[in-house]
């Protein structure tokens, strides 16, 4: 028996330091255990372990354990028994059970707690105490927690309350420095600086001090997210900046409340003196820095979101910014993609408000240049030109026929193409650059179509938009790609309308072919026959009025007269800049008058276009004619000329030359006017039929049709150093025919003069008196003679260059030509046959 009270008198000893320094406390512990062992251990047997261990199920189960107490009690009964150094295990878990089912309860040593730690002594209902144990008052145990704050009393300063951490971390939270902590602010350190302040009393332990510094990352995204915010009242500031920051600040709102709520919950927990902590199990009943932690993770995500847009908007602005924060919602985590698509649908606010007024109405509000579609300041006081006024009164040939006025715009194509620019840097990535320039045709078509031309049924056409258009918002980008849709087909027919029918541009097209063209045959033949004369003389002596009186009679005397009188007065004869020597031939030109909008399709370089090719058609025209009078010179002159056997030959050559001549320039013109002309207009009245695209697609029909009609009319190849070469060739063989016909005349001139000298003779030998003719020759029957063999070589070794040039032209219209002209290989062949005399002799 003394060995079993110094083995319990040495137990107590070492579980509970404190009782060597308090010997009553000794006695309590040691009369305790006494009392347990005298109950009913000593009559505990091996065999009733299953008993004991059914007792305390039954315990655990009508107690307010855990659900799983049950069970862990089994798993450790199981490694109990497994162990050999206990040799009496039933009596030690009737100890247990009996020390944890009394009424005080001393703190067991770490071996023990490890071994009760599954039934938690407070989980256990406390049973009746036995009759014969004693109410001994019972010691109070030490936790390893007391313990350690003991020897750090004994070694060393306190831990700082967690509390008092507690109420700076919220501070930081905020942004604001604590007692105890402080925060450096810095926009130049991406992560916040802290600075803990201890004093003499308490430290701050290492893992607590790594906690608050991953809370103060909130706060420290906090700061900068409401200094930006703070920041953004200037009125420079554009919409979408200032609803970012309106955002921005509904959710720092949301965020202080947060903070308030977790305040109080720290308010209303008990403040732990000093020494004390608070993490101890059974006195967390409020806000520790742990459960903060756990209240703030999702609004660290979110301070991070914010922080990168606050970040991007001092480097982007309008539709970059919005095109930053579209590109955060490609994204794994569906939290990232939630709160950026709640961002997008505020911030895009002032974006989709802008679209909606330029989409519907052609109006462009953004006060802050933050739309994808801005407007050049120098056109921005125009609202389009007014058509100039053709009233009548006005001589439809004088200068003042149609108003050349342009307006400051310097035209309706310069309104159209320069007024509004299209920024692609500012185009949101979720509409798509498609889409983006169908919108900012659908705003300048409408703009174009009130202002440039005052179209009165223009809010109509609004109305028709806005109806089928719906709201637009970024949550609904598949009503928005509809509504674009429907307001581009919308406000590019309307514009087709009122250029075919209000403006009616199809007429004047026509005007342009029948007349710069000179699509309209009797027109330009009575033109040529009435201005030539005129046109023959020095460019210096012609005036005018005599050209556009001459205009006048070709249009009366002409299938022209038919034509609309708005057409009529448009068309004008004008004089070129020339040089001395000129004729006018080389500097008259017809004019074409046109107004806005009309001068949109029709500006001026446009009919420069047409005035070049009517230059070269003209010409055309005019060799034309002269092979045509040319003509009836050589078959007057094979009656005059049949009594002259000595000219005979040469009149043969005469006519040889001639029909190459009008094989060639026939050809020319077939070429010009069936293959070219009709060709593209054709393709052009295709483009109208279909009534599809906008004002840029029928500017560019017409551009198409244009230089089409340039290029092949013109022959120019696209070969460098021959894009004007085959045009001088076919220029020089123009001149080389006019010199033939000239050639010719004095050679008709000379057979008429013999053929009188020759006719007076006979007369004279028949003793008949004729008058002698007046006919004088300056050169002489060897020269002109000289001088057709010169034109006509000349003729022959251009067009062997042209056809050759022709045959290797890109163009396949233009090498069909080269095949028509040769006629059979007749040009190669004469080419060849000159070879082979000039080897022979």
């Amino acid at each position: 028996m003394r060995d079993v009270s110094a083995s319990i008198e040495s137990l107590v000893a070492s579980l509970v330091p404190q009782t060597q320094s308090n010997p009553r406390l000794k006695e309590e512990l040691l009369a305790h255990c006494k009392d347990i062992l005298a109950s009913n251990i000593g009559t505990a047997h091996e065999n009733d372990t299953g008993h004991l261990a059914a007792q305390i199920k039954r315990h655990l189960l009508q107690s307010e354990s855990p659900s799983n107490a049950s069970l862990k009690f089994t798993n450790l009964l199981s490694r109990l028994l497994d162990q050999p150094v206990l040799s009496r295990k039933p009596e030690s878990l009737l100890f247990l059970y009996s020390l944890a089912s009394s009424p005080r309860q001393p703190t067991p040593s770490p071996f023990l707690a490890s071994l009760q730690a599954p039934l938690r002594p407070s989980t256990i209902p406390t049973t009746t105490t036995p009759t014969d144990l004693p109410r001994s008052p019972q010691p109070k145990g030490n936790s390893k927690a007391e313990i350690l704050r003991e020897y750090r009393a004994r070694t060393g300063r306190h831990y700082l309350p967690e509390h008092l951490l507690l109420r700076d971390t919220l501070y930081i939270l905020q942004g604001i420095s604590g007692k105890y902590v402080h925060l450096s602010l810095s926009d130049n350190e991406a992560q916040p600086k802290l600075v803990f302040v201890e004093d003499s009393k308490y430290i701050i332990p290492p893992p607590t001090k790594s906690l608050i510094h991953r809370l103060s990352e909130v706060g420290h995204l906090y700061a900068r997210i409401a200094a930006f915010v703070s920041t953004q009242d200037r009125p420079s500031v554009g919409m979408i900046e200032q609803s970012l920051c309106h955002h921005l600040q509904t959710l720092l709102t949301e965020y202080y409340r947060l903070v308030a709520v977790l305040e109080s919950q720290m308010c209303n927990a008990p403040n732990s003196a000093p020494g004390s902590q608070s993490d101890t199990v059974g006195e967390e009943t409020g806000l520790t820095l742990k459960r903060l932690d756990v209240w703030i993770t999702e609004w660290r995500l979110r301070m991070r979101m914010m922080s990168v847009c606050v970040e991007g908007a001092h480097d982007a602005q309008g539709g970059a910014l919005v095109n930053l924060i579209h590109s955060y919602t490609d994204n794994g985590d569906p939290f990232v993609r939630k709160f950026t698509d709640q961002l997008l649908e505020e911030v895009s606010t002032p974006f989709f408000n802008t679209l909606h007024k330029w989409l519907f109405s052609g109006e462009l509000y953004d006060p802050h240049a933050e739309f994808f579609v801005s407007v050049d300041p120098s056109l921005a006081h125009l609202q389009g030109l007014h058509p100039s006024s053709l009233a009548g009164g006005i001589d439809a040939f004088g200068e003042d026929s149609v108003s050349a006025d342009r307006g400051d715009g310097g035209g309706g194509l310069r309104v159209w193409e320069a007024k509004y620019h299209f920024r692609k840097e500012m185009l949101p990535m979720f509409v798509g650059e498609n889409f983006g320039r169908k919108i900012f045709s659908t705003g300048k078509s409408l703009n174009f179509i009130r202002y440039s031309c005052h179209d009165s049924d223009w809010v109509a056409t609004r109305e028709k938009m806005s109806n089928t258009g719906g709201i637009l918002k970024y949550s609904d980008i598949a009503g928005l790609e509809r509504s674009i849709d429907s307001a581009y087909s919308t406000a590019s027919a309307r514009l087709f309308e009122v250029f075919t029918e209000k403006f009616r541009l199809l007429d004047h097209l026509s005007a342009l072919k029948h007349y710069l063209l000179l699509g309209y045959g009797d027109f330009a033949e009575q033109l040529m026959e009435s201005l030539g004369p005129s046109l023959a003389r020095p460019a210096n002596t012609l005036y005018r009025h005599n050209l556009t009186a001459t205009l006048e009679t070709a249009i009366r005397t002409s299938s022209a007269q038919n034509d609309p009188p708005d057409v009529l007065r448009r068309l004008d004869a004008r004089m070129l800049e020339y040089t001395h020597g000129e004729l006018g031939w080389d500097v008259f030109t017809l004019e074409y008058k046109v107004d806005a909008p009309l001068d949109t399709l029709l500006d001026p370089v446009s009919l420069e276009k047409y005035k070049r090719v009517f230059a070269h058609l003209w010409a055309m025209k005019r060799v034309e004619g002269a092979l045509s009078s040319g003509w009836m010179r050589v078959a007057g002159a094979g009656r005059v000329g049949g009594r002259l056997e000595e000219l005979e030959y040469d009149w043969h050559q005469i006519r040889i030359t001639t029909s190459e001549m009008i094989h060639f320039i026939r050809q020319m013109q077939a070429y010009t006017q069936l293959e070219v002309i009709e060709c593209s207009w054709k393709a052009l009245m295709e483009f109208f039929a279909r009534r599809e695209g906008d004002l840029d697609a029928m500017i560019d029909a017409h551009q198409s049709y244009l230089d089409r009609m340039v290029k092949k009319v013109l022959l120019i190849s696209p070969k460098v150093g021959r894009e004007e070469s085959l045009l001088t060739q076919v220029r020089e063989v123009f001149s080389t025919i006019l010199q033939f016909r000239e050639a010719i005349d004095n050679f008709y001139n000379y057979t008429l003069s013999e053929s009188a000298r020759l006719d007076q003779a006979r007369d004279a030998a028949r003793g008949v008196y004729t008058a002698p003719t007046s006919l004088a020759h300056t050169q002489s029957l060897s020269q002109i003679r000289k001088l057709l063999r010169e034109y006509s070589t000349a003729f022959s070794e251009r067009m062997q260059t042209i056809v050759q040039a022709l045959q290797s032209h890109p163009d396949l219209d233009c090498r069909f030509l080269g095949i028509r002209l040769s006629f059979s290989e007749f040009y190669r062949s004469k080419k060849d046959r000159e070879v082979l005399a000039t080897q022979r002799s």
